[in-house]
């Protein structure tokens, strides 16, 4: 494995959830016994804790093969590097463009609102219908250097420095 990342929630959401559950358990256990809060505390604790959990099991990754191509891995879906014929890292400031107005129907998205920047991957396949890939990423620079090195350069011209 050459990169990998995994797309968690902000840490935020966790105290929004935990006073969700605080309130609703609250609700719940309003002049009744303490079953009555001990019971929704648990339930809805474990809840908050499982969509919270799913909502971030988004993991990209880069592995080589043993002949040295390179896949992208989102979720269930593979793209080996040599199907890509031109990559660019998509800054947060263009990231609404992508996903709107210019975002084509047939393109393989996977994208988080919580995940500020995006990578798109222009596919060379007169095969494949997907005319190209739009995949979040916490760091594109890294993730564009591990999947297309020798287009990363080129890809990250419009990325502002930090």
């Amino acid at each position: 494995m050459i990169y990998r990342e995994r797309q968690w929630v902000p840490f935020y959401w966790w105290i929004l959830g935990a006073g969700l559950v605080a309130l609703t358990t609250a609700q719940f256990a309003l002049n009744r016994d303490v079953w009555w809060l001990i019971g929704p505390a648990v339930l809805l604790s474990v809840l908050a804790a499982w969509v919270l959990l799913w909502l971030s099991s988004t993991v990209i990754r880069v592995e080589q093969d043993g002949d040295g191509t390179r896949w992208l891995i989102a979720g269930q879906a593979n793209l080996p590097s040599d199907a890509v014929a031109r990559s660019l890292a998509v800054p947060e400031s263009a990231k609404r463009n992508a996903m709107g107005k210019q975002l084509d129907p047939a393109a393989f998205v996977v994208s988080h609102g919580w995940v500020r920047q995006m990578v798109m991957l222009v596919l060379d396949d007169p095969e494949d219908p997907t005319p190209y890939w739009l995949i979040s990423s916490k760091n594109p620079e890294a993730l564009l250097r591990a999947f297309v090195p020798d287009q990363a350069d080129a890809a990250l011209v419009h990325m502002p420095r930090s």
